[in-house]
């Protein structure tokens, strides 16, 4: 027996009144109840708003008078004859008190009628009255078995719509592509396995990027993931020397599980702002050639009761169907400080992270960033939630020089032209931001002139500029005295 099969069995058997299955893959749901009747000996009903309930198991006619949800309901109770109902899409009647009612009765009444509700839908929240005789299920995804069958299946279409052609790949490519389909249901699946093949009939490494593009559009509709499609080669990020040697010590224990080594988990960046860290999260994907996916807790906040705390839980679920990846989660202290009109949503939503971190079993690699350590809670920055906390000061002359260098080169001018040493002494105390966008306030200063930038133009934006570490000296210093022995220094 398939193993989703026996875990539902187990949960029937268990006699749970009322069992909650959220999923986008009906279907292949409503096949596990149908191969659950002959286990069990139970009838198996379904019942949705369009057809009323009929027999899962067997073909005969839906009974059509039940379409109303109240009948429905009314019909199951009324039944003595134990029995499975599975009820597609009854989310929106879960807010009618007499509903509600109805369907406690039937719960309360399972000793003498063995009546297990079973509701399917794409999201699904039971109201409090009936929280206690329920449980949920999450369906299996699909195993490599089934992706790759899939594949081959719709390989075998195309080549039946074009006679003499076989869709061409190789044993690497395959293994990838299944790889990057697991998650999926078998419907977008398929959909993607058509898309890659449908204009040469091959499956190509060129295909497995766009493939990627569109697993993410498909898995997340909430906005609170951003897929980061442009990630930073770490070639482009100035310093950080310690930083980058830690990540390629871990990248291959990371991508390919080594039963010797523990796999990496995440890291926290903690540094004074515009000091890189947001660049070098995006460059830690680039460097293990892996999608990046950023969590904006800015969007995932809301106002009722509950739904931000599963808002994040979706979109971990998301991060780790798109494993192996890396999730950003940029200045996380605004996510998790408590405050004192927040209800206690920011206590809960620390909770569900350090619950994921701690249980989490796909390789998604956390990368936080934060600029106030004050606000960070004591159970997220101690050791074996994060493997490490990389302390990102600011930039000294050689790594300044290199920046000048990055900046200067991606717009296209000569560095050969310029004295990188005398521009990395004058911006003694700037960030790689604010290098960043002297070199830019310089270029409108030159274009104003009708003359081409030269390192007077540079030196005069320095001269001018009052970086964060002279307004803000007093926070920095108190920055770096605490991440004197408590951090590692990133360069």
């Amino acid at each position: 027996m398939e193993t989703g099969v026996h875990d539902l069995e187990l949960l029937i058997r268990s006699r749970v009144p009322i069992i909650l299955i959220e999923t986008a893959d009906e279907p292949r749901a409503l096949e596990l109840f149908t191969r659950l009747a002959m286990a069990v000996g139970e009838p198996v009903m379904r019942w949705s708003i369009t057809s009323g309930l009929q027999r899962l198991d067997l073909e005969l006619q839906p009974q059509t008078h039940a379409k109303d949800p109240q009948q429905a309901l009314g019909h199951i109770k009324a039944t003595g004859t134990p029995g499975i109902y599975v009820l597609l899409d009854f989310h929106p009647y879960l807010e009618d008190p007499g509903h509600i009612r109805m369907i406690k009765e039937i719960a309360l009444g399972y000793g003498e009628a063995q009546h297990t509700l079973v509701f399917i839908s794409n999201t699904c929240e039971l109201p409090e009255e009936l929280r206690a005789f329920s449980a949920r299920f999450d369906l299996a995804l699909p195993d490599h078995e089934a992706l790759e069958a899939w594949i081959r299946e719709e390989a075998k279409k195309w080549s039946q719509a074009h006679p003499g052609r076989r869709v061409k790949t190789d044993s690497v490519t395959l293994a990838r592509l299944v790889h990057q389909l697991r998650g999926l249901t078998e419907t977008d699946a398929r959909r993607l396995v058509r898309n890659a093949i449908h204009d040469d009939g091959a499956i190509t490494e060129a295909d497995l990027p766009q493939v990627t593009k569109l697993k993410y559009e498909l898995l997340d509709q909430s906005g609170i993931l951003s897929f980061e499609f442009d990630t930073v080669r770490f070639a482009e990020v100035g310093g950080l020397e310690r930083l980058k040697r830690w990540l390629g010590q871990r990248k291959d224990a990371f991508v390919a599980a080594d039963a010797m080594l523990d796999p990496p988990k995440g890291i926290l960046l903690v540094g004074v702002q515009g000091g890189g860290k947001s660049l070098a999260a995006k460059a830690v994907a680039g460097l293990w050639q892996l999608p990046l996916l950023r969590l904006d807790f800015g969007t995932l906040y809301n106002k009722f009761f509950g739904e931000t705390e599963r808002n994040l839980r979706n979109s971990l679920r998301t991060a780790e169907a798109m494993a192996p990846c890396v999730l950003w989660v940029d200045e996380i202290e605004k996510a998790i400080a408590s405050g004192d009109y927040d209800s206690g949503t920011s206590k809960r939503v620390l909770g569900t992270l350090l619950t994921w971190l701690a249980e989490r079993d796909q390789p998604v690699f956390l990368v936080a960033t934060a600029n106030r350590i004050d606000a960070l809670p004591p159970e997220l920055i101690r050791k074996g939630r994060l493997d490490e906390i990389f302390f990102v000061d600011l930039p000294d002359a050689v790594v300044r020089s290199q920046i000048f260098d990055i900046h200067l080169r991606k717009r296209g001018q000569n560095v050969q032209a310029f004295n990188l040493d005398e521009l990395a002494r004058h911006s003694d105390g700037f960030s790689g931001a604010e290098i960043e966008q002297a070199v830019v306030a310089a270029l409108y200063l030159a274009r104003e002139q009708r003359r081409p930038l030269d390192i007077g133009h540079l030196l005069m934006e320095l001269e001018q500029t009052r970086p964060l570490s002279v307004v803000m000296a007093e926070q920095l210093t108190a920055l770096r005295e605490w991440a004197r022995h408590r951090t590692v220094a990133a360069n």
